[in-house]
């Protein structure tokens, strides 16, 4: 790893409360990567999937964003940390995402804000090796049968923290059960399911199954709570 060369392509940075998973309602800095190749039709991020030279701007630019768009700045390691003094953030919680944060190497990253005092979490589909650090916190949501053709990587899946996989049919948590026996997490992972976009049947659905098998129910809070 060279941290020179080091650079991470940026689409949104900003400070609100984690909305889903294990960590909801935990202040955090949120780390939006661009790039995503994986193509879930039901992505609420799809201005973060195409990496175009033509959209790169300036970090002053990318914090004037008012609204979700393809453009992304490239930052090192230490001017992300820069950036967060700068725009006065509070969070000690940083999330990283995107698009699909596992495309870089992030152990970088997590050296230099863990030397901060940040407590790093990745929110990926598992599709991607994972590098990260020892400490971070991996939410693997994963995506299986999508448009790119990507598999969800057993690695991944031992390496979970949280599985936390979006729902809607009875269909999705069979999917759900082929992965965890094929791809078998560690044994403490918490599973928690994720009614996709809110849907009643969706959200009834994951409410029964979670009963019934002890896991979460993921519920989007910052969608009820009208935040990013």
């Amino acid at each position: 790893m060279n941290p020179i060369s080091t650079r991470y392509p940026i689409n949104e940075l900003f400070e609100t409360i984690q909305g889903e998973g294990f960590y909801t309602g935990t202040p955090a800095i949120f780390l939006r990567l661009q790039g995503c190749p994986v193509g879930c039709p039901w992505c609420d991020t799809q201005h973060t999937w195409e990496k175009s030279a033509a959209d790169k701007v300036d970090l002053a630019t990318l914090l004037a964003k008012s609204s979700a768009s393809a453009q992304w700045a490239e930052l090192t390691a230490a001017e992300i940390l820069a950036a967060f003094k700068q725009q006065g953030f509070q969070a000690k919680h940083v999330v990283i995402t995107g698009g699909e944060p596992a495309m870089y190497d992030l152990r970088e990253l997590a050296q230099v804000l863990e030397a901060a005092g940040y407590r790093l979490q990745i929110e990926t589909s598992g599709t991607f090796a994972l590098q990260v650090s020892a400490a971070t916190w991996v939410t693997v949501s994963p995506k299986l049968d999508m448009p790119g053709g990507f598999l969800v990587r057993p690695d991944c899946m031992k390496r979970a923290n949280e599985i936390k996989h979006p729902v809607a049919m009875q269909k999705h948590i069979d999917a759900l059960d082929n992965l965890l026996a094929q791809c078998p997490p560690a044994e403490n992972v918490i599973i928690a399911l994720q009614p996709i976009s809110q849907r009643s049947r969706a959200t009834e659905l994951a409410i029964k199954t979670c009963i019934e098998r002890n896991w979460r129910l993921s519920v989007q809070l910052h969608k009820y709570l009208h935040i990013e």
